[in-house]
C-alpha cells in the first residue's frame, strides 16, 4: 500500500524550479573545474557557491560534480548538462533584445493566408524579401481561398490573408490594402477555334461553356463575371466549376470550356492552353435595349487583416509590401 502512495507522489511531483542564477554558478564551476576560480568569476566567495551546487544537486537528485581535496570533475550528467545550461544562458539573455524586436515587428509570428494568383509570381517575391529583412519574425503560410480565409479570421487562426475580389469589393469589416490590380484574360483550349483568331472580343465569348470558380470563393468577381454577360444580354453557360484556378485552366485543357481568370494566372502554362486579352480602351460587346457599352470586368488582390490586430509583425509586413 506504502509503495503505491510512493508511486503516485514520485508521479505526480512537479519538476524543480530552478533559478538561473544556479545554473551560472554550475557553468562557472564547470568551466573552471575550481571552486575557488569560480567564485572569483562570479564576485563572491567560494562557501556561499559550495551551498548554491549542493542545493542544485539536491533538487535534481544527482551529483554533477566529483570532488576531492586536490581535484573538481564533472560527472558523466554534470558533462551532458554544460552545453544545455550554456544555451539556456544564452537565450535568457537575448530574450530583452527580442522582446524589444518583437514590440517593433521585427521578430515574432505572422500567419498569412494567400490565394492560389499570388503564388505564382508575387508572393514567393515578397516572402524571400522579407525573410531577408526580418528573419526573425516566423512566417506560417497557408493556402485558402477567400471563403475560408473568413473563417479562419472568425477562429482567429490566421493573422492576415491575400484575398482576390473585384475591384473596391474587399470583404467588410476588415482592414484593406490593395496590393495589385489585374485585367481578366480568358483561357481557351489550344484547339479551340477562337485561339489563334486575330481579335478576340466578348461577343466570340458569350455562348461559350464556361469553367468557374463557385461564387462562395469570390462572390464579387464572380457577380461581375455574370454581371458582364447579363449587360451584353446573354446567360452564362456554366459547363463546370472548381476551387484552384489552377484546376479551371486544367479543366479548360480538357476541353470543358473557357474561363475568365485573372492575367497572372498566365504564369502557370499548362499545355494545350492559351491566354487570350481583349482589347482594351474600347468595348468588346453591346447590350441591353440602349446600347449600353460593356466593359470586361478586372480585378484586385488585397491583404486584408482584422483592424483591431495588435500584432506588430502584421504591421511591419503590411508597410514592406506597401513599399
Amino acid at each position: 500500500m506504502n509503495d503505491a502512495i510512493n508511486t503516485v507522489h514520485t508521479a505526480s511531483r512537479k519538476p524543480p524550479l530552478i533559478e538561473l542564477r544556479l545554473w551560472r554558478q554550475f557553468l562557472a564551476v564547470a568551466e573552471e573545474l575550481h571552486f575557488g576560480r569560480a567564485a572569483l568569476r562570479l564576485s563572491m566567495t567560494q562557501p556561499p557557491l559550495t551551498q548554491a551546487i549542493a542545493q542544485l544537486e539536491s533538487l535534481l537528485g544527482l551529483r554533477l560534480f566529483d570532488r576531492t581535496k586536490r581535484s573538481v570533475q564533472l560527472t558523466a550528467a554534470g558533462a551532458a548538462l554544460v552545453p544545455e545550461a550554456r544555451d539556456l544562458l544564452a537565450r535568457a539573455q537575448a530574450l530583452p533584445a527580442y522582446a524589444r524586436a518583437s514590440a517593433d515587428g521585427e521578430a515574432g509570428r505572422l500567419r498569412l493566408a494567400f490565394v492560389s494568383t499570388v503564388g505564382f509570381e508575387l508572393l514567393p517575391r515578397w516572402v524571400r524579401a522579407f525573410r531577408e529583412h526580418y528573419p526573425k519574425v516566423q512566417l506560417e503560410l497557408l493556402e485558402a481561398t477567400g471563403d475560408v480565409q473568413l473563417q479562419a479570421f472568425e477562429r482567429g487562426e490566421i493573422d492576415a490573408g491575400f484575398m482576390l475580389h473585384s475591384p473596391g469589393f474587399a470583404p467588410p469589416g476588415l482592414a484593406c490594402r490593395r496590393i495589385s490590380q489585374d485585367p481578366l484574360v480568358v483561357a481557351l483550349p489550344e484547339q479551340h477555334p477562337l485561339a489563334n483568331k486575330a481579335e478576340l472580343t466578348l461577343a466570340d465569348l458569350l455562348d461559350q461553356a464556361l469553367v468557374i470558380f463557385p461564387r462562395r470563393i469570390v462572390p464579387s468577381l464572380y457577380d461581375a463575371i455574370f454581371a458582364m454577360y447579363h449587360a451584353a444580354g446573354q446567360l452564362p453557360q456554366v459547363a463546370q466549376e472548381a476551387i484552384q484556378m489552377q484546376t479551371i485552366v486544367n479543366l479548360v485543357s480538357a476541353g470543358l470550356g473557357v474561363a475568365w481568370v485573372p492575367e497572372s494566372v498566365r504564369q502557370f502554362q499548362r499545355p494545350g492552353v492559351v491566354y487570350r486579352s481583349l482589347p482594351v480602351g474600347r468595348p468588346s460587346a453591346r447590350g441591353g435595349s440602349r446600347g449600353a457599352l460593356v466593359a470586361v470586368p478586372g480585378c484586385e488582390t488585397s491583404l486584408v487583416w482584422p483592424g483591431a490586430s495588435a500584432n506588430p509583425a502584421l504591421a511591419r509586413f503590411a508597410a514592406f509590401i506597401g513599399e
